[in-house]
């Protein structure tokens, strides 16, 4: 015969010793504690907790103990007390559905939630990860089959304009420890070799290429060997102020300095050039790097490439270089990437991110990003903004 279980339920103001209070009373009636969850809103608590009664032990004996625990004594929280039959399942499928977007409502939410019970699934939790700049909700939800729950909350996110992560749950998504980012459109806002054009008069020319092999629609390689031979005769000088100019996309300090702090490396490959690029990677701390060398010879720039291309497969090629170097299984890198050359990378990678990426890009990767806050990032991985600011406030941090 089952031991007789029940649920208690928790609600109301919320003070402090009060669960305390409550499982000493709870010590002669129960044989074991066998769930827990809470949550706390606005000092409003609802906390769960179910009860393996020892023999003999009923519904009116834990009422009983509820009473003398005090804790309803000044009708600030209520307890209810019901059986319950539902059997705990550590072991069940659990997945992780992050949704980010600058603003979600009850209609978000409503399609979120319809769509993860027509997969079969349950939420279990609902953890909210920030609510400025863009608004993040993380789901635990378990049931569900990954692939259909994937798809069907896809096309939930290209009709309610959300961005939306499926993820399995366990270890292995906290084990995430080296991050390997795009540079141009990506780390970056905008394009080096359109910011070098722009001294030699032909970004024009140059911007066009760049967005046609960015979208897929013209080989990554030709392309750039065609718009670096328009840079020829740039000067050194031009090259460095290039290097001085460069604005780094929103939130990427952020992203950058939090995932050092958690003890993430990190690194950036880039289809652009050393030269510009490297100062800025000393700056901030950068791990690993590689990048195209353009050929100069005394001080001017011959409009080729010398060394080996960093195009598509090279930069999948150097996410594992990097892995390799860092020790870290490629299960658990994450890159992120806008581009039609990062779909590789993003691919190989243990989680492929799109930032404001191509819809071919979008397709390829795992999950994508449409917000324009690289540090959102932070929130597929499970880091909440309170987290965040937290390690911001903290001393010598």
């Amino acid at each position: 015969m089952e031991p007789t279980r029940f649920l208690l339920t928790v609600s109301g103001r919320d003070r402090p010793g009060l669960a305390g209070s409550l499982f000493v009373s709870l010590r002669p009636v129960a044989q074991a504690i066998t769930d827990i969850g809470q949550i706390t809103i606005r000092g409003h608590l609802v906390l769960c907790i179910e009860v393996q009664a020892l023999d003999g032990v009923g519904h009116d004996e834990l009422e009983a103990a509820v009473v003398a625990s005090g804790i309803t004594s000044d009708g600030t929280v209520e307890v209810e007390v019901t059986p319950t039959t539902e059997r705990l399942d550590p072991a069940g499928r659990r997945i992780l559905v992050t949704i980010v977007a600058p603003e979600i409502d009850a209609d978000h939410l409503g399609a979120v939630f319809s769509t993860i019970a027509h997969c079969g699934g349950d939420v279990e939790r609902i953890v909210r990860l920030a609510d400025y700049p863009v608004q993040s909700y993380e789901l635990l939800v378990r049931g569900p089959d990954h692939d259909q729950l994937r798809l069907e909350l896809g096309q939930v996110a290209v009709t309610q304009e959300l961005d939306i992560a499926v993820q399995r749950s366990g270890l292995h998504r906290r084990a995430k420890r080296l991050i390997v980012m795009d540079v141009d459109s990506t780390l970056l806002q905008g394009e080096v070799i359109d910011l070098l054009a722009a001294h030699c008069g032909c970004e024009e020319e140059v911007a066009a290429i760049t967005d046609a092999a960015m979208a897929g629609e013209l080989d990554f390689a030709a392309s750039l060997t065609k718009r670096v031979a328009l840079l020829e005769g740039l000067t050194l000088d031009h090259v460095a102020q290039v290097s001085r100019d460069l604005v780094l996309a929103p939130g990427a300090r952020t992203l950058i300095r939090t995932l050092q702090r958690l003890g993430f490396q990190t690194g950036v490959v880039s289809g652009g050039f050393t030269q510009v690029i490297e100062p800025l990677c000393q700056e901030l701390g950068i791990d690993f790097q590689a990048a195209n060398e353009l050929e100069i010879v005394d001080g001017v720039l011959t409009g080729r490439i010398t060394g080996a291309l960093i195009d598509r497969a090279g930069k999948a090629a150097k996410l594992e270089e990097f892995a390799v170097q860092a020790g870290i299984p490629l299960n658990q890198t994450v890159a992120v990437g806008d581009g039609a050359n990062d779909i590789d990378m993003l691919s190989k990678a243990g989680l492929g991110i799109a930032f404001n990426a191509r819809p071919i890009v979008r397709e390829a990767a795992d999950t994508a990003l449409s917000v324009p806050y690289l540090d959102a990032v932070l929130f597929l991985l499970g880091i909440s903004r309170a987290e965040i600011e937290s390690a911001d406030e903290e001393p010598n941090s």
